[in-house]
């Protein structure tokens, strides 16, 4: 793609361009989701739902107000499919992608919106990065749509019907996308562990980060005398830290929260792979092998938090990210002990990322806490199930307590958009309103001010 030709797409900045093309690929979606041959025959479905799945599909979070599995018809789930892989790996990942085969030079401009697609800070090797992402991830892919499938064979009559519960799941849970085509989400696996294993697998791929990924693929890859001397970044360290002591955490919760209700009378492996399942899944991954509105209210506002929190940068998932909180709490710690400077595993972070985490956390919270109140004029329903289904909207989830089909046009719209910005990313949402502003040479004289 040659955009000097374009001039009116030259006075835009990489981050605009990039939500160009998001809004683009929704324009596109919705219509491929709107040709009557991805509908089972007499099935009539609103725009409105149809642009509300489009969104939830490219923005991977699986939240629905119809039901996939008596509206698409194959073709349609196909599609869908394809629309939660472009979703997942990003449209400049897949673009470029397409660039390379086709034998296209991949240009600094294209570089530029690779790496605010994919939440970079350098341009460095962000081709070769997207070739390793594009790798793992369709290996992934391929090695659940095998497993997932031949497995199914004792569920299904045909191997058709076998291997495309396969695809559809496998897709589903490694794009932390959250539809299902059987209707129940994983409620009907609810007693499988090994489907319950996989599934948890893949939605951790998905939701962990890609460079973290490429990081572990290397180190496996590696001879016995690199592997020695293999040191591991900063960001992988932190977020598989993070995310795997939030995923014990979750597990441990929401097992206590509902111990004497939903758990009560059940055994412990039931309540193990349910509270593991839930907390794996509220971080990004939107499947369900229960039905959460059993759960109590206190459970509903801490899976809520769960869900606020979400994935890992450059991942699958939205939310404000497990590097974002992980910063966010060091930093509070930190500022509590007397100290100035945020240290984790040897390392010092820099101050403007520390600023970033911040602004994340705080227009989070605002954009949050704004939709709620913003949809509780509207709806009927309580406060703790409308901050469930927004949390649920911007942590790209897909979780519901069975309201979204019920939600008036407004509150859809509002929900489409925290679905969009939890896609995106707080920050390159923000930096869409940028105004490129030359640095004066001067500066105000400071001035305290009391805090707190």
């Amino acid at each position: 793609m040659n955009f000097r030709r374009i001039h009116w797409i030259n006075r835009l900045s990489p981050v605009q361009i990039l939500l160009l093309f998001y809004f683009i690929a929704v324009i596109v979606s919705t219509i491929v989701l709107a040709l009557p041959i991805a509908h089972q025959d007499g099935v009539d479905i609103p725009f409105i739902d149809i642009l509300f799945t489009a969104v939830s599909a490219l923005s991977v979070t699986g939240l629905s107000t119809i039901t996939i599995a008596n509206s698409l018809s194959t073709t349609g789930i196909i599609l869908l499919a394809v629309i939660l892989q472009l979703g997942a790996v990003g449209v400049m990942a897949i673009g470029t992608f397409i660039w390379l085969l086709l034998g296209k030079k991949i240009g600094l401009k294209e570089r530029r919106l690779i790496m605010t697609d994919q939440n970079q800070t350098t341009f460095e090797g962000m081709v070769h990065l997207i070739k390793q992402i594009i790798y793992v991830l369709f290996t992934i892919e391929f090695i659940g749509f095998i497993v997932l499938g031949t497995y199914f064979l004792q569920y299904f009559p045909t191997a058709k019907e076998a291997y495309l519960h396969g695809f559809f799941g496998t897709i589903s849970a490694i794009s932390n996308g959250g539809f299902d085509i059987t209707g129940q989400s994983l409620m009907v696996f609810k007693h499988d562990y090994f489907v319950q294993f996989v599934n948890m697998l893949l939605i951790i791929f998905g939701a962990i980060g890609f460079p973290v990924l490429i990081e572990v693929k290397k180190f496996i890859f590696a001879k016995s005398a690199e592997r020695e001397h293999f040191r591991f970044s900063l960001f992988t360290k932190v977020t598989t830290s993070t995310f795997f002591i939030l995923i014990m955490i979750g597990t441990l919760f929401i097992y206590l929260l509902d111990s004497g209700n939903f758990f009560a009378d059940k055994a412990w492996h039931e309540n193990l792979f349910y509270s593991l399942f839930q907390s794996v899944t509220t971080r990004s991954g939107g499947l369900s092998t229960m039905d959460v509105s059993l759960l109590t209210e206190q459970n509903h506002l801490f899976m809520s938090i769960l869900m606020f929190i979400g994935a890992s940068p450059s991942s699958a998932g939205g939310g404000i990210r497990t590097t974002t909180f992980a910063l966010v709490v060091i930093f509070i710690l930190t500022y509590a002990r007397g100290g100035e400077r945020i240290r984790i595993f040897r390392r010092e972070v820099y101050e403007e990322d520390l600023l970033k985490a911040v602004t994340v956390t705080l227009m989070a919270v605002i954009t949050v806490f704004s939709s709620v109140f913003l949809i509780s004029i509207i709806e009927p329903f309580t406060i703790t199930q409308l901050l469930f289904e927004v949390t649920s909207a911007f942590g790209t989830v897909g979780l519901s307590l069975g309201i979204t089909s019920e939600l008036t046009s407004i509150s859809k719209i509002i929900l489409m958009i925290l679905m969009f910005i939890g896609r995106v990313g707080i920050i390159t949402f923000l930096f869409m309103f940028k105004k490129n502003k030359k640095r004066g040479n001067y500066r105000y004289p400071k001035e305290k001010l009391i805090i707190g």
